[in-house]
């Protein structure tokens, strides 16, 4: 898979208290693909984990949300945790970036708490889509089709549990963005 991968740009949209596992999995599985992952997020000065219980690394952050170009990246991966989606979701500029991926057909990948983002960027209606199940009411009165599957794949919008299922995620998003572009991906 790794050819099919060559070249490909990801962008990992996080901020402050996002779930380490959930970003330094994808980020790591990418990587070891040779796909480019920058991180994203909403200031340059870098950003902080929260792992399962208490506060985690600090990480560094690539692009500035204010210089980060949608255009640039072939994917976009959504980490979880509690604080990160919860903030992200507030910030227009992280919807309009979000938006941008679902306008152009591309791969989005959102686990855990993070399809709160896709949900206030109001690109669920109609999707068959998973999270943590403190989210999943929220994605059906968003108008999206929730089951409880460790991950969930409708043309290019891949979503997962918990950090539990970071195997099953990692898989398919590579996947998705080997295939590429997907008409059936809508914002």
């Amino acid at each position: 898979m790794s050819k099919q991968l060559n070249g490909k740009r990801v962008a990992i949209l996080a901020t402050d208290g996002f779930e380490e596992s959930e970003l330094a999995v994808p980020q790591s599985t990418l990587r070891g693909q040779g796909v480019e992952v920058e991180v994203v997020a909403p200031d340059k000065k870098g950003i902080r984990a929260w792992a399962e219980t208490d506060w985690g690394e600090d990480y560094e952050v690539d692009v500035a949300l204010d210089d980060a170009d949608p255009g640039h990246y072939h994917a976009l991966v959504l980490p979880g945790g509690l604080f990160n989606p919860d903030s992200l979701r507030l910030n227009d500029k992280a919807l309009d970036f979000v938006r941008a991926f679902f306008k152009t057909g591309k791969p989005v990948a959102a686990i855990c708490h993070a399809p709160w983002i896709l949900i206030n960027a109001g690109v669920v209606q109609g999707r068959k889509m998973t999270s943590v199940a403190s989210v999943s009411q929220d994605l059906k009165n968003a108008g999206a089709h929730w089951e409880d599957s460790e991950v969930v794949v409708d043309n290019g919008l891949v979503t997962s549990r918990t950090p539990k299922d970071l195997d099953a995620f990692c898989k398919r998003l590579m996947e998705e963005l080997a295939e590429g572009r997907h008409d059936g991906q809508h914002a």
